[in-house]
């Protein structure tokens, strides 16, 4: 197994257990591009948790997985090759699985909406990963444009006819 993933299971399952949260961290969905491995996810075991601590963990909106996510990213990619680097998805509890739906019918909804009225929609109150999510699922529609617009904590995404 690759030496980044290894190192990111590791970080995940050392920062759960200094919250106080002994859990297991499995790999699922290592993704490649060819032989290099692009990305990883670390799918916390939730078998042993109980209800409020998933919900501490995932938090309002997805605001504390998102941040362990963030730093995992962070921290292991500091001072490695840009080659090299992984980007790792954080889950728990099918949450990122969840979200990711939810994000496909947001951006589906905004897309008809646009291509029937021609007026461009705003999305509004997305993290900068689900905005780049938003971005990517448009990014292959032939007719529309995406652009992200406006300063945290207000950044919202704009979907657009192209011209």
């Amino acid at each position: 197994m690759d030496e980044q993933i290894q190192k990111g299971q590791k970080w995940l399952e050392t920062l759960l257990k200094l919250m106080g949260i002994p859990a297991n961290v499995n790999l699922n969905r290592i993704e490649q591009n060819g032989d290099q491995i692009i990305s990883c996810w670390l799918t916390i075991d939730d078998s042993t948790l109980d209800f409020p601590t998933i919900e501490t963990l995932i938090g309002k909106k997805g605001e504390t997985i998102d941040s362990i996510q963030y730093l995992v990213n962070s921290l292991l990619n500091i001072g490695v090759d840009e080659n090299s680097h992984r980007f790792f998805t954080v889950e728990l509890n099918g949450y990122r699985l969840r979200r990711q739906a939810e994000l496909m019918a947001i951006a589906q909804r905004a897309a008809e909406k646009v291509r029937v009225t021609g007026v461009p929609e705003e999305i509004r109150y997305l993290s900068s990963v689900e905005r780049r999510q938003i971005h990517s699922i448009l990014e292959k529609s032939g007719d529309l444009l995406t652009e992200s617009q406006g300063n945290e904590p207000d950044r919202r995404l704009l979907v657009k006819l192209k011209q």
